[in-house]
């Protein structure tokens, strides 16, 4: 920059960006490249409706900043972390030159390995719960950088490979719809990038329902977990060379066609696989809890009851389930279900306990906690007794579909810092 420029010391250019978080139904588990995030198998996920499930990001630069500093819900956290490093690195190594609209100022693209980033970032659902946080995470901040040094992809999926390297998943954040992990093959990864399947308007009738267990921090980390599975579990070697190359074509094959039944069934079994795998692990690893397991068994008695599936779901590596309806009546169906087994405490609300796009209840007639006391078992639990009922085991529900990718937000309303200083609001600029 200029020395009139460096004079000034006063800009500060910004830019906001929403991404979602996804959810696999062929999953992601293990690494062949521990640096690279390069996994050891294909995998196919859905990207679900930001407006329920996103992380919202505001990327900031300016000569007067001294250091690269982010915050994450509000809270300072270091950005020292090798997985922050390489996606910055990346990122900086593609900035070009860049004019602020607002101020007029010139960033030159070698400004950019000099310039200092404040970051910002924020989820709209449960941290490290098991629903896909770092993949949004990940996804939001390459996306937002990629916008403020307007970065033009060099081959399709370029900026999903640097995802990948702050969080495997975030690579299938990149995209709306139904998302394809490919492995790749090269050693530098190069080849090891997302693809879209189909876009969110392909399937839209698709239902999707979150069941919150526990918005608890895990045990035991995704990364670890792999590491640990990689490291002692012979099942695991087996699922990537034998089983999952096999459930790849299918799953493409049931996501083209529209063919929930065959959605559903390897959505279910590859679940159970996965987790199947960290049993299988040593020490085991254990991600689901006994709500976890309630959820399925309801699930897998009304599929048989009914003779086809009515319902999947998938767990990644945590307790809370993702559940897929292939309409808005079988979701309603599937909602009285689980309120009627997993109703809510007495200290909550229902507009509190369902949420998202909470339309649904209405379509079934459920407008208070009393329609909710009302419910009756469903056919295939009526043999049983009130044993089967689990108040207060799911934490909340959220009710959201198939949605789209990443998008900058224009209203600077929407920012999370302070537009003149660079800093977020309320936080000091020492």
């Amino acid at each position: 920059m200029s020395g009139e420029q460096r004079e000034l010391n006063s800009w500060v250019f910004m830019v906001t960006a929403r991404a979602p978080t996804n959810i696999a139904v062929i999953k992601y588990w293990g690494k062949r490249d521990e640096k690279l995030i390069l996994p050891i198998n294909d995998s196919i996920s859905v990207t679900l409706d930001p407006d329920h499930l996103s992380a919202t990001t505001t990327v900031a630069v300016s000569p007067s900043f001294s250091s690269d500093r982010m915050w994450l819900n509000g809270k300072e956290v270091s950005l020292g972390g090798e997985r922050y490093q390489n996606c910055l690195r990346e990122i900086r190594s593609r900035g070009r030159d860049v004019v602020d609209e607002k101020s007029g100022t010139l960033i030159k693209k070698e400004d950019w390995q000099t310039l200092h980033l404040h970051i910002a970032s924020h989820n709209n659902f449960p941290t490290a719960a098991g629903l896909a946080s770092s993949a949004a995470g990940f996804a939001c901040l390459v996306y937002a950088l990629a916008k403020l040094m307007d970065i033009e992809e060099r081959y399709a999926g370029e900026l999903s490979a640097i995802a990948r390297q702050g969080s495997g998943s975030a690579c299938r954040s990149l995209y709306g719809g139904f998302v394809k992990w490919d492995m790749g093959k090269e050693r530098d990864g190069s080849d090891s990038i997302a693809v879209q399947l189909a876009t969110e308007e392909h399937w839209e009738e698709l239902v999707i329902l979150v069941a919150v267990v526990s918005s608890r921090q895990k045990e035991t980390s995704s990364t670890t977990g792999m590491r640990e599975s990689v490291e002692t579990s012979e099942l695991l070697h087996h699922r990537a060379q034998e089983v999952v190359p096999k459930r790849i074509v299918q799953m493409q094959e049931a996501i083209a066609n529209h063919d929930f039944a065959s959605f559903a069934r390897i959505t279910c079994v590859d679940s159970n696989q996965f987790h199947a795998v960290c049993l299988d692990a040593s020490p085991p690893i254990f991600y689901m809890n006994d709500t976890s397991h309630r959820i399925i068994n309801c699930i897998e008695k009304w599929n048989r009851f009914e003779g086809t599936p009515q319902v999947s779901y998938t767990f990644d590596a945590g307790p809370n389930a993702v559940i897929c309806a292939p309409s808005r009546k079988v979701a309603g169906l599937l909602l009285q279900r689980l309120l009627y087994y997993f109703p809510p405490d007495s200290s909550k609300e229902l507009s509190s306990y369902v949420i998202g796009d909470t339309s649904i209840l209405g379509e079934i007639g459920l407008k208070s906690m009393k329609d909710v006391e009302s419910l009756i078992a469903p056919p295939e639990f009526r043999s049983q007794n009130s044993s089967s009922i689990h108040p207060g085991e799911v934490d909340y529900f959220i009710c959201t579909r198939p949605g789209k990718g990443p998008i900058i937000l224009r209203n600077e309303d929407q920012a999370f810092f302070n537009n003149k200083t660079g800093f977020p609001f309320r936080i000091s600029e020492t």
